[in-house]
């Protein structure tokens, strides 16, 4: 199973505490953005597009700590940017381990085996690598030839240490149902990734490239279609089955903005990681001044081809948590 049960009895707990407490809006898990640099510059991208001063910046310690204590989340995915370009994030992630929340550290993996050294196996810790692909695809996805080799030893050195080591993989218009087959047929078969997470491209405003973002239609004919014959089930993919009914388009949902929020060196963003409407000094100040009635599918443009999971999962793990054959079946793994 691609959750472990100490994860799953954590956050089961931790939902059953905020039903009791009558607590609407709450998060499931932070992404955490120390900085904004990043040692590549894809032209997806919309995190790298600030100025030079801005990439410069890192966030302290004490400041990441105390966003992640305010809000209470149990979950955290340390991303960017790129983590490891952040000199103290080893300390970021040990403090957090400290507390006892869930870790992911989403890395490109260039710098990985040269920063393996400074972090501890854990049963709170995630290695997340990007890997959009198989060779050819992968490299021109980050831009760059060598980078998927680079991933692929990171992920077997990690592995080797004794580390949970999972993946993220993303698609766009180019894709098809084959090469998402392929590629997690050998994350899964072939390099034994404990956890695999997919999520179609979010066109961001200032990402360069504008042509490859898929839309809501055209994602739920690639997962229905690469999907079709079961491989699913095979598939050691880190999502609840809601999650990838929604991607094939069995099921439709609103997203839940809330569910997954951002905080960065400018703060906590409005309303989502995706879209960058302000900032809010303070996690109350977030969910308590944003007019969320003005996001999601059908309120906002910017959300009309949105699939991603920062918005969707959460939605997908609430209506789960809400019925009993939903829980079976996640536990499962139908």
């Amino acid at each position: 199973m691609p959750v472990p049960l100490r994860q799953s009895v954590r956050v089961g707990s931790y939902l059953m505490k905020q039903k009791l407490r009558g607590v609407e809006k709450f998060p499931l898990l932070v992404e955490l953005e120390p900085l904004f640099q990043c040692n590549l510059a894809c032209s997806f991208c919309g995190k790298i597009q600030h100025p030079e001063h801005i990439l410069k910046q890192r966030m302290p310690v004490d400041q990441a700590l105390a966003a992640i204590e305010e809000c209470g989340a149990p979950m955290v995915s340390i991303a960017g940017g790129e983590p490891l370009v952040h000199p103290e994030i080893h300390v970021i992630a040990e403090e957090l381990i400290k507390r006892k929340k869930f870790v992911f550290l989403c890395t490109n993996a260039i710098l990985l085996e040269k920063k393996l050294e400074n972090f501890k196996p854990s049963p709170y810790f995630t290695w997340v690598i990007h890997l959009d692909g198989m060779r050819e695809r992968h490299d021109q996805f980050v831009e760059r030839e060598g980078i998927f080799d680079k991933a692929v030893a990171g992920i077997k050195a990690a592995k080797a240490l004794g580390f949970r080591v999972g993946t993220n993989t993303t698609f766009l218009t180019t894709d098809t149902p084959e090469t998402v087959k392929e590629v997690l047929d050998y994350l899964n078969d072939e390099l034994e990734v404990d956890t695999i997470q997919i999520s179609p491209a979010y066109a961001y405003e200032k990402a360069p490239d504008q042509d490859h973002f898929p839309g809501v239609e055209q994602t739920r004919a690639l997962f229905s279609a690469a999907f079709a014959d079961g491989g699913r089930k095979k598939w050691r993919l880190n999502h609840s089955p809601l999650f990838l009914d929604f991607l094939e388009g069995k099921v439709d949902y609103q997203c839940t903005p809330w569910g997954i929020p951002s905080y960065s060196i400018f703060g906590w963003q409005r309303p989502c990681y995706l879209m960058g409407d302000g900032y809010a000094k303070t996690y109350k100040e977030l969910i308590d001044t944003t007019d969320w009635s003005k996001y999601g599918r059908g309120n906002d443009d910017r959300c009309a081809n949105c699939m991603a999971h920062c918005g969707y999962e959460p939605t997908a793990v609430l209506a789960t948590a809400k019925s009993l054959k939903e829980s079976v079946r996640a536990i499962a793994r139908v």
